[in-house]
């Protein structure tokens, strides 16, 4: 894995833990700048993206699962 994509990981790592905190402490989301945006995204695929990088330990079980449920509305 080369330089760019690590940081790319770290910050998919970055917001997705921001994300869990913020709901965790019913704060809503967390606030993002428009650079970090992204154009919205099919649940399922967004639950591939995911487990991406859930294989490659960037996200744990518990985050996957609960991100998973979240987004596919269980």
């Amino acid at each position: 894995m080369n330089e760019w994509e690590e940081a790319k990981l770290f910050r998919a790592r970055r917001i997705m833990r921001r994300a869990i905190a913020a709901r965790r402490a019913n704060a809503g989301p967390p606030e993002e700048h428009e650079a970090d945006a992204a154009p919205p995204v099919e649940p399922l695929e967004r639950v591939k993206e995911l487990d991406e990088l859930r294989e490659q330990g960037i996200l744990t079980e518990e985050e996957f699962a609960a991100e998973k449920k979240k987004l596919l509305g269980i």
